[in-house]
Parts: C-alpha cells; sequence; structure tokens
C-alpha cells in the first residue's frame, strides 16, 4: 500500500471542497494510506514582503516533511503530465517504497528553500488554481493514476 502525506497551507473555505476531499479520500483507501497535513496561511497585507510570509510558510512545511521521504512540490510552472504518463510516473516513485509527501502551496506561493529539499517539481495544469481547488484536483489525480495502473474503468 503506498503512504502518502499531502501538505497544504490553508483551510478549506467552502465546504463542497471538503465534501469532493472526503470522496477521493475514500476511494484512495484501496490503494493508499494518505495523510493530510493542512497548516496554516502566514497572515500578510499588501505591500509586505511576500519572499518573507513565503519563507516562514517553508519553515512550517519543513517539520512534517518525513525523513527518507520523495518530496514533489505543486507548482503551476514544472514538469506538466498527461493521466497516464503521471500514473506511470507515480508507479514508479511508489516502487522505490519511500512516502511521496505533495507540497501545496497558499496562494503566495512556495519559498525556493522547498525547491531545494523536493525530489520534483509537478504541475497539475499551466491554468492556476486556488490551492484549495489544487488539493481536490491533485487527489483526484491520485486516484485517476491507481485506477490506471491497475487496469480498472475510470480513466476514460
Amino acid at each position: 500500500m503506498i503512504k502518502l502525506t499531502i501538505i497544504c497551507l490553508g483551510k478549506y473555505k467552502e465546504k463542497a471542497f471538503l465534501e469532493l476531499e472526503k470522496e477521493y479520500l475514500k476511494r484512495l483507501k484501496a490503494f493508499a494510506k494518505v495523510n493530510i497535513q493542512e497548516l496554516p496561511e502566514v497572515p500578510y497585507q499588501d505591500g509586505q514582503d511576500i519572499d518573507r510570509i513565503k519563507e516562514k510558510e517553508a519553515e512550517q512545511v519543513k517539520k512534517y516533511i518525513p525523513k527518507n521521504s520523495i518530496v514533489l512540490l505543486l507548482e503551476e510552472k514544472a514538469t506538466q503530465r498527461n493521466s497516464e504518463d503521471l500514473a506511470k510516473f507515480l508507479d514508479r516513485l511508489t516502487s522505490l517504497g519511500q512516502e511521496l509527501v505533495f507540497v501545496i502551496g497558499s496562494g503566495v506561493g512556495l519559498h525556493e528553500s522547498l525547491r531545494g529539499l523536493s525530489n520534483y517539481q509537478i504541475s497539475l495544469s499551466p491554468l492556476t488554481f486556488t490551492h484549495n481547488f489544487a488539493r481536490v484536483l491533485l487527489l483526484e489525480q491520485i486516484y485517476r493514476s491507481q485506477m490506471i495502473s491497475s487496469g480498472r474503468k475510470y480513466h476514460k
């Protein structure tokens, strides 16, 4: 069974996202043990040093990254894969027997220091999503990957 951690900055603001997350977590139980670490966003105002805000958030994130895990940052300008390629990519990573840790940043993005700790940066799309939407989309794509890898119907 795959062990996944999703570290995300910010809480769900809309109940619909929470309901979707519950549904995909239920579906994923057959394939993976998923741990979600929801961390508070660092509050900021216009005119504040955004890099400093990102740095504070990165310090929080680093506390929740397990040793010997494979860290994947979600970034819009990172490597994009279609669903079949993502399934193959995740299969390859999970075959290593290490926990996969996905990091979803807040509205200000991720600090550069996290790139140095990460093994991969991936993109769900060239579009920009709210971190709440990205969180649900990530779970759906992980589920889709597992269905593709196990040869089950869901993908099309």
